[in-house]
């Protein structure tokens, strides 16, 4: 008989419950008190969290925030047209809303300082989307993130779409102890935080028990907190580096978020969040960073990262800037004087002629040229890869990953770079085989690369993202003896490669899936818990013992909870209504399609789904009715339009 967990499909028509919530009331977590408390002893690190990028990551639409010129001016772009008021109940945006008749919104949030400032509009009470055209804080002028779009208001990707939300998509990370708060039912938010902006409880957890730890007033009982650091914190910035990268790691990474809010800080990542592997995109062949990927991916590909290097190593957490200036960053360990606390760091000079090649004090002397590329997003924010590679040239013309060399010598080709190179460090041992070289070929057909993936996978020195990576790939071409050979993955010690490798047992026999994978229900990463749920979702199997049994409904009301806490995005509704497939449930997959297209109509796979749906329930009229609104909302789509002419419509 197939498996039905507990929590079943039909369930997934409830409102979300927001984790966050639910833990602190279940677990009697501290209040937040706010940032003004905490600065009445923490003066200095408040007096430098002033004015950063954190504290000014959301702030009022007041006027000591607000840089953007409202003064009446009309701006017209990419088929955007905006009037930007300053009114008495404070500045206002008219633009064309999601009815598309122009309307005056009041400015509800300002995001950001530099080298762009962002406006938050309220479509409807408590939904705040953020608004295409920007302020560039430089040049004193507006202009469109996204100059090649032309949206009607319809389409998912306009101003008022589900990918421009706030509270879904940028809030979590804006505020500290933020709660979405989304309404299944009515579509709606309620969403609450307890600050506005990046404060001090955002990192260190909610300070009310620290608070009273610290002034020793009888109210702290370290026996009533039982899971607080010895100062009463949910976040212990003493635990390592690791703890450190991963606490951070929640806003700096591209990842799928778990639950409706903001994680309690302290929470380990792989129980927050599922991070993107190196995917087609997102990142070259390479791992150099593509689309805007926030750090984390990028830094667990780094030697840095392996040697126990930490983010505080380089920044200021309080200002958000470096702790030095130029090259200093890097001669803190990078020098003939090296760092006791790095051992094996090779000691020597660095920011000379000798190493890098260029005139001392130029762009090409500095370190961060080099070993950082920059890639610009938003029109004008420079974002550094932090993946601290070696340049390589020789590469780009098998892999088309990009090399910092021609990054600067635009006019010259990467062969000359690489002679360059060559040149320069004749008995490099940089200039080996390099995962790329599969990579690059397995993204167009894994099946021609799967030697070369397990090799990946086997190579234990190789960073988990990119042995991750390889898994996804090959999980495209599985087979039993592939998913025979992968089994030892599954016992890593890197999650995210437990994670990888559960898809790759599709290959093999049922019977065999279950024995491989059953234990991982029960995994310390909640990540690798969901991965397994999703892959017992379509198992079917006479009998478990009751143990496993637990094990898998605790894992399947997880994965509930995660798909119920994105049930705003429109990508979830996709996950949902493929469960309702699998279960042969197809009200709840044609509830969830149907969801899917309301919110981004330009969705043309999931309105052809529908289509068939209704088609292979005998439905003609429902079938023609769906298929005549996706052409209307997809007008130029050839496959829709086939589809309609094959219903006779």
């Amino acid at each position: 008989m197939h498996i039905t967990p507990l929590i079943t499909i039909a369930a997934l028509s409830i409102a979300v419950t927001t984790d966050a919530a639910t833990a602190q009331q279940a677990d009697k977590y501290p209040a937040y008190i706010g940032s003004d408390t905490c600065s009445e002893c923490h003066e200095k690190e408040a007096d430098a969290w002033q004015g950063s990028h954190h504290q000014l990551a959301w702030t009022r639409p007041d006027g000591d925030h607000l840089l953007g010129a409202f003064d009446g001016e009309t701006i017209s772009s990419a088929g955007l047209q905006a009037r930007f008021l300053s009114l008495p109940t404070g500045p206002a945006i008219e633009t064309a809303g999601p009815d598309g008749k122009m309307t005056t919104f009041p400015v509800a949030g300002v995001v950001g300082i530099e080298p762009l400032q962002q406006y938050l509009l309220e479509t409807e009470p408590g939904r705040q989307q953020s608004f295409d055209l920007v302020w560039d804080r430089d040049r004193k002028l507006w202009y469109h993130l996204y100059p090649d779009q032309d949206l009607r208001p319809d389409d998912g990707l306009h101003w008022t779409g589900p990918y421009k939300n706030w509270n879904a998509r940028c809030a979590e990370c804006h505020a500290t102890g933020f709660e979405k708060n989304y309404e299944t039912r009515t579509r709606t938010y309620a969403s609450t935080q307890s600050e506005i902006g990046v404060g001090c409880e955002a990192c260190h957890g909610p300070g009310a028990a620290h608070r009273d730890w610290a002034l020793a007033n009888g109210r702290y009982d370290a026996t009533q907190w039982p899971r607080l650091s010895e100062t009463g914190l949910t976040m212990d910035f003493n635990a390592g580096a690791e703890a450190q990268i991963q606490q951070c790691a929640g806003c700096h990474s591209r990842r799928e978020a778990f639950a409706a809010g903001s994680p309690l800080p302290g929470t380990p990542f792989h129980d927050s969040y599922r991070l993107s592997t190196l995917r087609p995109g997102q990142y070259h062949p390479d791992g150099q960073i593509l689309d805007e990927v926030y750090v984390y991916g990028s830094f667990l590909q780094s030697r840095m990262y392996a040697k126990g290097v930490a983010c505080t190593d380089c920044h200021n957490p309080h200002t958000a800037g470096r702790v030095a200036e130029g090259n200093a960053v890097c001669t803190q360990c990078h020098s003939p004087a090296g760092n006791d606390r790095f051992p094996s760091l090779r000691r020597a000079q660095y920011d000379d002629p000798t190493h890098h090649f260029h005139e001392a004090g130029s762009e090409g002397a500095q370190c961060k040229t080099c070993h950082m590329i920059e890639r610009v997003y938003m029109g004008i924010d420079g974002r550094r890869d932090h993946s601290f590679r070696v340049p390589r040239p020789d590469l780009s013309s098998e892999t088309g990953a990009p090399n910092a060399c021609t990054d600067c010598h635009s006019d010259k080709s990467a062969e000359w770079a690489a002679e360059a190179v060559t040149r320069w460090y004749p008995d490099s041992t940089r200039r080996g085989p390099h995962f790329s070289q599969v990579i690059a070929p397995a993204r167009r057909n894994p099946a021609r690369q799967v030697e070369g993936l397990i090799g990946i996978v086997e190579h234990e020195e190789l960073p988990g993202i990119v042995r991750a990576s390889a898994l996804d790939l090959l999980a495209q071409a599985s087979s039993p003896e592939i998913a025979a050979r992968m089994v030892p993955a599954l016992s890593d010690p890197d999650p995210l490669v437990r994670a990888a490798a559960v898809s790759v047992q599709r290959g093999a026999e049922q019977t065999d899936i279950l024995a491989r994978i059953v234990g991982l229900l029960s995994d310390p990463a909640k990540t690798v818990r969901i991965a397994a749920a999703r892959e017992f979702l379509s198992l079917r199997i006479a009998r478990m013992p009751d143990s496993y049994t637990k094990a898998l409904n605790g894992a399947m009301t997880e994965w509930q909870r995660a798909l119920l806490a994105n049930a705003d995005f429109p990508e979830a509704q996709i996950v949902m209504a493929g469960i309702g497939l699998t279960t042969r449930n197809m009200s709840a997959a044609l509830g969830a399609f149907g969801e899917a297209v309301d919110m981004d109509p330009q969705l043309v796979q999931a309105w052809t789904m529908m289509v068939r749906i209704h088609a292979a329930l005998g439905d003609r009229e429902a079938a023609l009715d769906t298929v005549n609104r996706a052409v209307a909302a997809n007008p130029g789509d050839v496959s829709l339009g086939l589809m309609r002419a094959d219903l006779g419509g």
